[in-house]
């Protein structure tokens, strides 16, 4: 018991030494995580000015480390902590700024927010070792230690208080289902970053302490070195092979991969210079060899990626995703050759070139979201003035425009929506929707590739119209996706006069629905089924909306009524994949009036 609360005490001593060793980040985790329980209690979307308050308090948590360890640096700015933790304050401030005027939490807004951290996370383990006053191959490895030590308290309490709640709520007394979440959000938002900081050693400090701490934090584990020496790097070569074998494949077929390559190699080149990192601390054969040959054998890796990426970029034009291959590509590439010249000296340049070309990649004009935006804006412009459809300037709908140029025009405008550029483009109309103007500004309706003999089918309701519910006692609605997988049935319970009946979906596979009212014993009062109405009204609407009366379906039986109004309807059918069918359905229920049930 004794060594237990020693142990709580130790705990509490290092999270209270972390809350005054780094308190702007402290403050930025509360914040964070009393945001995270407000929307789990909300139980549904929050305002907007909450979601971007979590962005700005993420990133001011990264600020307020990198704040901490240019303070513990540089014994200047260590003499003006205050002016420097007035800077990351109005840092986090001047990135709320940058925010607000977003209408949403965008691809866009999720993206500069995770670059922001990523370039504050490499300025922080950097920072330490600048101009070379301590190793970074050691700050790495302390990083590492403290953060996998930090997930593993975090990934222990999780369980442990997880199994309390439910203990609680079995034993004793009901207990919220939230209560789960704030847990999570506690331990995961606050207590495990809080802790994670408490591990980290003052790299910099003269203090003989401070000195003695760093010097065991920065101790090589014998189970770490065992499972880097000889687990990690016999994978990463097992990989290399592997990735050798595919290019020796590509050279004798001459068939370039269709994009799966880059996202591939991004992530053989983030874990292999990870590992080299970390490797670079160890003396024994098999570390010392990948310090030797991975630099050499990353760089005609990664040149394979770049020409792939590049043929990509030449057919489809540059997306985000694309931008960021190519840009991971050029680091990997110069960091390959750097380490191939310089090996283990040079390894700080790991950080500190990934945090300039993330930065890089923000700073408009030359960001991954402009040159996106403008490249696919071009190769939309260069097919419709192809197809005579914007010419001068000026949008002339064509309804007998090319297949591929319909099909291209339909990928490059659903893009361009998503990722909220439409509104950039000034030849299109304004609040332009692809699904609901494409066809009356282009000429044409949006167009999709058919692969192999799969056929695709849908139509949906109009909204604009009302739909009748005469002669029923209450309207459900519903969804149910049917395919060869799907065979458990969706029961809804209903109270009409207060007799208890039950509505059941079952879905027959591949692509048939059964709806039918039962009486509270199962006993079946009526039943439809929805397969051919559905057929017959999506191939002949062309895929135009239909009225309420188009798409509904009726039965009835002794009195008792069902009415199916279908709000959308999607089959698939063909050989390359099972039939299925997607319904999404507006449900009406009557009964007799002199129903004595």
């Amino acid at each position: 018991m004794k060594r237990l609360l020693t142990a709580v005490l130790k705990l509490v001593r290092d999270l209270s030494q972390a809350v005054v060793r780094f308190p702007w980040t402290v403050f930025c985790l509360g914040c964070s995580t009393g945001i995270a329980c407000y929307l789990i209690s909300l139980q549904g979307s929050a305002d907007l000015i909450i979601e971007k308050l979590m962005f700005m308090f993420l990133l001011g948590a990264f600020i307020g480390v990198t704040a901490q360890f240019a303070a513990e640096r540089f014994p200047r700015l260590d003499q003006r902590r205050r002016t420097v933790y007035g800077l990351a304050i109005l840092l986090t401030g001047g990135y709320y700024l940058i925010i607000a005027p977003a209408a949403a939490i965008d691809y866009g807004v999720g993206a500069r927010t995770m670059v922001a951290v990523f370039s504050m996370f490499c300025a922080f383990i950097w920072l330490p070792a600048a101009k070379g006053v301590f190793d970074f191959n050691q700050v790495a490895l302390v990083h590492f230690k403290a953060a996998f030590t930090a997930i593993l308290y975090a990934g222990v309490l999780t369980a442990g208080l997880a199994s309390i709640i439910g203990a609680v709520d079995i034993l004793l007394f009901s207990v919220h289902s939230d209560c789960y979440g704030y847990m999570l959000a506690l331990v995961w938002i606050l207590f495990a970053p809080s802790y994670y900081l408490s591990l980290l050693p003052r790299f910099n400090s003269c203090q003989k302490a401070d000195r003695a701490y760093t010097e065991q934090a920065s101790g090589y584990p014998r189970f770490l070195e065992t499972l880097i020496s000889y687990i990690a790097i016999p994978l990463v070569a097992a990989y290399t092979l592997v990735l050798v074998a595919y290019f020796v494949k590509i050279g004798l077929s001459r068939n370039w991969p269709s994009g799966q390559l880059g996202p591939m190699i991004l992530a053989y080149s983030s874990a292999g210079l990870i590992l080299y990192v970390l490797a670079s601390g160890l003396q024994d054969r098999l570390a010392v060899l990948y310090q030797l040959l991975f630099p050499k054998v990353l760089v005609p890796i990664v040149l394979m990626q770049l020409v792939s990426v590049f043929i990509r970029v030449r057919a489809y034009g540059i997306t985000e995703s694309r931008y960021y291959l190519v840009l991971f590509g050029l680091f990997s590439l110069i960091i390959g050759v750097v380490l191939s010249l310089r090996p283990v000296e040079k390894n700080s340049l790991i950080a500190l070139l990934a945090a300039g070309f993330a930065v890089v990649s923000v700073l408009p004009p030359v960001d991954a979201f402009t040159r996106a935006r403008t490249s696919q804006v071009e190769r939309l412009e260069q097919y419709l003035v192809q197809g005579n459809i914007l010419v001068a300037g000026k949008l002339e709908p064509n309804p007998d425009a090319d297949l591929d140029l319909r099909i291209e025009a339909t990928n490059i405008l659903y893009y361009l929506q998503r990722r909220g550029y439409v509104e950039a483009i000034d030849w299109l109309p304004a609040e332009f929707e692809v699904y609901r103007d494409m066809e009356t500004v282009l000429g044409f309706q949006p167009t999709y590739p058919q692969r192999g003999e799969r056929k695709y089918t849908y139509v949906s309701l109009d909204s604009e119209q009302p739909v009748s519910i005469k002669g029923y006692d209450l309207l459900l609605e519903a969804g149910i996706y049917v395919s060869k997988g799907t065979t458990e049935a969706a029961v809804h319970d209903l109270n009409i006069d207060e007799t208890g009946y039950r509505l059941q979906l079952k879905p027959i596979p591949n692509q048939e629905l059964e709806v039918a009212l039962l009486d509270a014993q199962g006993g079946e009062l009526v039943t439809a089924r929805l397969y051919d109405f559905a057929a017959q009204a999506a191939a002949g609407s062309d895929g135009k909306a239909l009225a309420a009366a188009d798409l509904t379906l009726e039965a009835e039986e002794d009195g008792y009524r069902l009415g199916v109004v279908f709000q959308h309807i999607s089959l698939t059918t063909g050989n390359e994949a099972e039939p299925s069918a997607d319904y999404q359905l507006y449900l009406l229920v009557g009964i007799p009036r002199n129903n004595n049930h």
